[in-house]
């Protein structure tokens, strides 16, 4: 068995990876909620609303166009608005509640301190997942960060990953990828040779996949062992 390559990059997922997006997105619904749905006073049908848009959001991986016309049509407005008004919405005050994940500072330090490259690596739309990044002061320690909004494609196409190498100046197996996501996170960073770890999450990990992560963990401060022990 060949020997595994040094380190020497590290490239991490935005959204419940470095962001506590369940935070993040139960602020901003309940930001909406008293913005648009003030006339409710009855606090379970209050509860009842925040839980459906948990659900109806899909963890983030519901097209957002979709997600907001289902929410025009179903929640109860004292005066319905519209689409683009709710995305609108959206897009000013999301980011604006955007909280770090736990030891999110404590692993990119870690990182640092081993003299790691460091990228970053998110699907969605680049005013909304940069607006994050400088929303929760994270530009400054990152070599590459990469939106699929930028470059129009997706995780876990094959490409992004390989412009992320590129731009980092690293090949995949001296790269590894910390996500939370099975497929998006670490099948996807698998097809170009890197290493993935994988941060336990809102997924389980998907056993059709054929593979195992290379690492898995509970909290990010487990990084540091992980490069103790390389």
């Amino acid at each position: 068995m060949m020997a595994e390559q040094a380190v020497k990059a590290v490239i991490f997922d935005l959204d419940n990876t470095l962001m506590d997006r369940d935070y993040t997105f139960r602020a901003f619904s309940q930001l909406l909620i008293k913005e648009y749905l003030g006339h409710i006073q009855d606090e379970e049908k209050l509860r009842d609303i925040l839980g459906y848009m948990r659900i109806a959001d899909a963890d983030g991986y519901r097209e957002k166009r979709g997600f907001f016309e289902e929410l025009v049509e179903r929640l109860p407005w004292s005066q319905k608005p519209d689409v683009d008004t709710l995305y609108s919405y959206y897009k000013e005050h999301y980011m604006k509640e955007a909280s770090l994940m736990k030891y999110a500072i404590e692993a990119i330090q870690s990182c640092r301190a081993q003299g790691y490259k460091l990228g970053m690596l998110t699907n969605g739309l680049h005013e909304i997942q940069y607006g994050k990044v400088l929303q929760l002061g994270l530009e400054p320690y990152f070599d590459v960060i990469l939106t699929s909004g930028e470059v129009g494609i997706k995780k876990p196409e094959r490409r992004i990953y390989e412009i992320m190498l590129e731009q980092l100046g690293t090949s995949g197996e001296e790269t590894v990828f910390v996500g939370d996501h099975p497929v998006n996170d670490i099948w996807g960073a698998a097809q170009v040779g890197m290493r993935g770890i994988f941060l336990k999450r809102s997924f389980d990990w998907d056993q059709t996949l054929g593979m195992k992560p290379w690492r898995t963990i509970d909290e990010l401060n487990e990084l540091e062992r992980i490069w103790g022990d390389l």
